[in-house]
């Protein structure tokens, strides 16, 4: 009787990396990348704003203090300020002060601390640029998804046209100029809303409605082409072969792949946002970073405008940096966790 060896075969075990694609391992470079580079940039901004003030030339407390102040008083506060140091003695000092002690100086004029008018203004700017980007939001994807069912496969010319056009005007109109509009139009000439200040709910409206239309158009026109590339797809012809009900195609299928790339450039839009909100803001008298700014600009106040535009700075940099984490984090086909 013959005996027969059965060989079993061998089974061949494949390490994969803990966590998949977006496991730990590739996180902690990312993060440690993207915050150097962030770092980075913060100490040219903290150098050029520092170069730049001074390189303007004058003397910043005669031009803060004015004409008429005596030459001692303006002597005693150079002194103070420490501006009769070595310009790079007076650059290590700022350094220092803004690492070790997160000291972003002082008024020229009032010798006010400048954390102690950004603790006092930044709630306002932020609750600005918040309510405007939910604004955005809530326009711009739900008006990008409709008008790109309405006109995919070249339809409905018509709608398309109107739309571009009217996107277009209104994403090229600066966002100051639209709140100027909006201030004569419905403060003055209609007076339904208050003209200036922060005074209840209704006073967000129209600075609210002047940082969101402009960026609602540009957004709204991207959320458009990325909705006409997903109902393309070969996906939602199966969906629609299948007969689903519209609704689940647009919402349940469209939806969620459209969404990537859009909040990634609104989250790029609200870094652009919170720096354009600058004079808007001074336009409504909003009180916030950007009137502050703005005036110190006015006054020649120059600790104050360069504390304050280190302050946001650092938030559109900030911002930049919760962007690619969002996208790293919603977009498991991105490989910006390798190159970013």
């Amino acid at each position: 009787m013959t005996s027969q060896i059965v060989t079993r075969p061998k089974t061949v075990v494949v390490a994969t990396p803990r966590g998949g694609r977006h496991g730990g391992g590739r996180w902690v470079p990312f993060l440690l990348r993207r915050v150097g580079r962030m770092l980075i940039a913060m100490l040219v901004i903290v150098t050029a704003a520092f170069v730049v003030l001074r390189a303007a030339g004058g003397d910043p407390v005669r031009a803060a203090l004015g004409p008429t102040a005596p030459a001692s008083v303006v002597a005693e506060r150079r002194a103070q300020l420490g501006l009769d140091d070595p310009l790079i003695v007076q650059f290590w000092d700022y350094l220092t002060g803004i690492v070790l002690r997160g000291d972003l100086g002082v008024s020229l004029i009032t010798g006010r601390s400048v954390n102690e008018l950004v603790e006092f203004r930044l709630p306002a700017t932020v609750q600005l640029a918040g309510i405007a980007f939910i604004v955005i939001l809530l326009i711009a994807i739900p008006l990008g998804l409709a008008i790109a069912i309405l006109t995919v496969g070249n339809r409905r010319r018509p709608v398309e046209l109107a739309f571009t056009s009217v996107t277009g005007f209104f994403a090229a109109v600066p966002e100051y100029l639209i709140g100027v509009v909006l201030l004569m139009v419905f403060a003055i000439t209609i007076p339904l809303l208050p003209v200036a200040g922060m005074s209840g709910p209704q006073s967000f409206i129209l600075p609210v409605l002047a940082l969101a239309l402009g960026a609602s158009a540009s957004l709204s026109r991207i959320a458009r082409v990325e909705a006409m590339n997903v109902l393309t797809d070969d996906y939602i012809r199966t969906a629609r072969s299948k007969r689903l009900p519209a609704a689940m195609i647009y919402f349940r299928h469209a939806l969620p792949n459209m969404l990537t790339a859009t909040l990634t450039l609104g989250g790029a839009l609200l870094a652009t946002m919170i720096a354009g909100s600058v004079l808007v803001e001074r336009v409504f008298n909003w009180p916030g970073m950007g009137s502050a700014f703005v005036q110190a600009i006015l006054t020649k106040d120059y600790g104050i405008v360069q504390g304050l535009a280190i302050v946001y700075a650092a938030i559109i940099l900030v911002v930049n940096l919760l962007v690619d984490v969002v996208l790293a984090v919603l977009d498991r086909r991105t490989t910006i966790l390798e190159t970013a």
